[in-house]
């Protein structure tokens, strides 16, 4: 039988069927209704003392959360998991727009299909588990199945975070586990054959990459004013492979860059170009299929 205390704290109580509950060793369960108002139990409490601090914690802490802070995590709970995750990318404004429309098409694909009417406060580690397995199902490939676990945690984390949830639903789920292939770095005799064979723009980049350590994109944006020492080598942003622009850098915040020493071979490389080829009124190199929009340039 449930032990009742003060109206909002909830009770306390053993499940077993022993005649002399308090003297037996059966652990007590809790039962009180969380800041959302939802009916939650939680076991292992040793002795009512102990049932009774953890009730007296929770109700102290549901006295201290203001009536407009409680609605708010309800409301959020309520929310459809589409109109959650809708309200959610815009504020990932760190993210890039490579990152954008990645998500955008993860969500489209893969995790809407599935997820998008299911209300916020009612997803649970089963529910994490079956939409695993329906990427299983429909032979969706293991990296796929990773990004689309990735996507779908950070979203419900952040819900959890608000207070729409009360438990991490991805606990004790096994995620999908991607094992890329093994990545071949060229030896340096290949990389001078390829530059052999390469355009004068594919010279730049391969310096650029194996050089300074740019991505692929950050090369793309290769730029006379980013040569802030005879051997340094400042990344302010790259061209994005889709809409072909220049753009943030990945995991940067606008305007943030990163410097990398510059070695004398690749600042000849840039150089040489430029001789040949000429710049852009802002400093831009390259014109390839990936960089539609900058040089060659006239001198």
């Amino acid at each position: 039988m449930a032990t009742k205390l003060v109206r909002g704290m909830g009770s306390f109580f053993k499940s077993c069927a022993c005649k002399h509950q308090g003297r037996c060793s059966h652990l007590y369960t809790i039962r009180f209704r969380n800041s959302a108002g939802r009916q939650v139990e939680e076991s292992g409490f040793p002795t009512q003392d102990d049932a009774l601090d953890r009730l007296t914690a929770i109700y102290s802490e549901k006295r201290r959360t203001p009536v407009q802070q409680a609605e708010l995590k309800r409301e959020i709970g309520k929310q459809r998991f589409g109109q959650y995750a809708a309200s959610w990318l815009p504020r990932q404004r760190h993210y890039a727009p490579g990152s954008i429309r990645t998500v955008n098409q993860l969500l489209d694909s893969q995790i809407l299909p599935i997820l998008d009417s299911r209300r916020v406060n009612t997803f649970s580690s089963t529910v994490i588990e079956d939409f695993i397995l329906s990427m299983e199902d429909r032979g969706v490939g293991l990296a796929t199945q990773q990004n689309a676990f990735d996507t779908l945690k950070k979203i419900l984390l952040d819900a959890l975070r608000r207070g729409g949830m009360d438990e991490d639903p991805f606990d004790g789920v096994v995620p999908p586990e991607y094992v890329p292939n093994p990545i071949t770095i060229p030896t340096i005799e290949e990389i001078h054959a390829i530059k052999a064979s390469g355009s004068d723009g594919l010279r730049v980049v391969i310096d650029l990459m194996s050089g300074c350590g740019h991505r692929n994109g950050e090369a793309y944006a290769a730029n006379t004013e980013r040569l802030v020492a005879d051997d340094v080598y400042r990344i302010t942003e790259q061209i994005d492979g889709k809409i072909r622009e220049p753009a943030r850098l990945k995991h940067r915040k606008p305007g943030e860059y990163r410097e990398t020493p510059m070695a004398p071979l690749v600042r000849q490389s840039i150089l040489t170009y430029v001789d040949k080829y000429g710049v852009s009124p802002d400093g831009y190199i390259l014109q390839t299929q990936r960089s539609k929009l900058l040089g060659p340039f006239d001198t």
